[in-house]
């Protein structure tokens, strides 16, 4: 079973990159961990099924950076109480996962989270659907992560899924769990 101290050693000698500025949208997201008597949990959401871009989809909470963000931790901590109301002190920021490009043009800082088992989550009709818990050995477990092979402009770009009781977890998020459970 994984643990808090192995993710930490483990975030502790991850190489990180700045985000530089170039035509990518700089964004972030939380990566939620949460401890339970069962094991550590991952909190995902289900886009809004009325959003414009990818409605419905399986995410981490996070988003665009705005002028008013000081920094990219910021970011992801205001975008998760947006979207499903934890708040940033019931969170404590641990690290940060590679930078992972979209072909969506945003590029994503995964901000790694410990998160007080007590939260209380409250979702934002307009931007969730829903939020729920993914054990993290489930998603760590290669033999759960489905790898195919997508093509875009002429090039072939590795896609991982995870499906999980009827959700299927794929695109950046799935490629940003794959990135981290190889960290590990």
């Amino acid at each position: 079973m994984i643990n808090l101290q192995q993710i930490q050693k483990a975030l502790a000698k991850a190489n990180h990159l700045t985000p530089k500025q170039n035509q990518l949208q700089p964004s972030a997201v939380l990566v939620p961990i949460v401890e339970r008597d069962t094991g550590l949990q991952l909190i995902l959401t289900q886009r809004a099924e009325h959003l414009k871009h990818h409605p419905g989809q399986i995410s981490f909470p996070g988003g665009r950076m705005d002028d008013s963000d000081k920094n990219l931790t910021h970011t992801a901590l205001r975008e998760t109480e947006e979207e499903i109301g934890i708040v940033a002190d019931k969170v404590d920021v641990i690290g940060k996962l590679a930078l992972q490009p979209t072909v969506s043009k945003f590029m994503i800082q995964p901000i790694v989270g410990i998160v007080d088992s007590d939260y209380e989550m409250v979702i934002n009709p307009h931007e969730v659907d829903e939020a729920f818990e993914v054990p993290l050995d489930f998603l760590f477990n290669p033999l759960n992560q489905q790898k195919s092979y997508r093509e875009y402009n002429g090039s072939k770009f590795p896609v991982y899924a995870m499906p999980y009781h009827g959700r299927n977890i794929w695109g950046a998020t799935a490629q940003i769990i794959v990135n981290f459970s190889k960290l590990i």
